[in-house]
């Protein structure tokens, strides 16, 4: 549950301009987590936001990690328990995961910035990840399922 509260939490600050712990605890609410403000605390805390500057001059919820070694941790801890299966068909590689969290699973990878990755999008419970070519693929598929284990 703490997982798919944390893909939440981070599909919600991508989408919507939050700027409060109440705001955020509202949401989550909304979207079928009974949560506590000490609970989103702790989440905010364990997820690394911060609150950042946006083009409107307001400040707002981001997860922007300190640094690569952050960025890679978060996305390890995300994908080892978000994700179901991964596999690739020449240079699209396709990530299963459990529903509602492949979103929060491919902002972090984007987050990454893996060279050998042209773009990603993600839906529900399915991520498309193109890559430059075949070998590139299933290079990225090798990495990526060694993290499932």
């Amino acid at each position: 549950m703490k997982s798919k509260r944390h893909a939440k939490i981070l599909e919600l600050i991508s989408r919507l301009s939050i700027d409060t712990q109440e705001e955020l605890q509202k949401n989550l609410r909304l979207e079928g987590f009974n949560v506590t403000q000490a609970t989103v605390s702790r989440d905010i805390k364990e997820l690394r936001l911060t609150k950042t500057l946006d083009k409107d001059g307001k400040y707002k919820y981001t997860a922007g990690a300190k640094n690569t070694t952050d960025a890679k941790e978060s996305f390890i801890s995300l994908f080892s328990t978000s994700v179901l299966s991964v596999d690739y068909a020449q240079n699209i590689v396709v990530i299963k995961t459990h529903s509602a969290v492949a979103q929060a699973v491919c902002a972090s990878l984007d987050k990454l910035n893996n060279d050998a990755i042209l773009g990603t999008i993600a839906g529900d419970d399915t991520i498309f990840c193109v890559c430059r070519n075949n070998q590139l693929s299933i290079k990225l598929v090798s990495e990526l399922r060694k993290m499932l284990l």
